[in-house]
């Protein structure tokens, strides 16, 4: 085996070929070892950022549970007390007596009292119940009939009412009155009315 003199190899080449291999060394090192690292680092750093973010949007809506809860309770309470205003419909005929009742107390006198049948609400959820009635009594106790109809836990509505034929009747005037009241039924399919 020839041996080498170093000394007979030119400066420049023999830096060369000292500094190559370990530059080569330290490339494929960084190629091979510390660059696949960085990216995982990278990649794990990225996925770190996800879960914190995850986990604060998680706390800011397990910091608002409390809140919802409330908020849920309100909003039950509330369809409870709506629902009290939809009766069911075996309930509508003691509603209409609640009304023919209200009448009498108020001094009016029922001439014709015609509930037609159920028809459906646009909203499809409720079903309307029209009335069509005919009374004689003084304007003061139709007043005090349609005061007492706002006290009812009970939607009624009524439209198209109608004065006429005033005649004197001791110090009052006593007037036909005729009116339409609507009132209104829980649908059934419509799953409104929780129980």
């Amino acid at each position: 085996m020839a041996k080498i003199d170093l000394k007979k190899i030119p400066k420049p080449l023999r830096i060369a070929i000292a500094i190559v291999p370990s530059l080569l060394f330290i490339i494929l090192f960084g190629y091979f070892a510390i660059l696949p690292k960085h990216k995982q680092i990278k990649t794990l750093k990225e996925e770190i950022v996800a879960q914190e973010n995850e986990i604060r949007k998680s706390q800011s809506m397990a910091d608002k549970l409390d809140e919802l809860k409330a908020e849920n309770e309100k909003l039950k309470a509330r369809l409870e007390e709506l629902a009290k205003q939809l009766p069911e419909e075996k309930e509508i005929s003691v509603l209409l007596s609640q009304v023919s009742n209200l009448s009498v107390q108020s001094g009016l006198n029922i001439l014709s009292w015609r509930p037609s049948s159920k028809r459906d609400h646009p909203s499809k959820i409720v079903y309307e119940v029209p009335v069509s009635v005919d009374l004689v009594g003084s304007y003061h106790s139709l007043g005090e009939f349609f005061s007492a109809l706002t006290k009812l836990d009970r939607i009624v509505n009524i439209t198209d009412i109608r004065l006429a034929g005033p005649r004197p009747k001791g110090d009052k005037a006593e007037l036909n009155i005729s009116f339409s009241a609507l009132t209104f039924i829980a649908a059934t399919q419509g799953g409104l009315v929780a129980k």
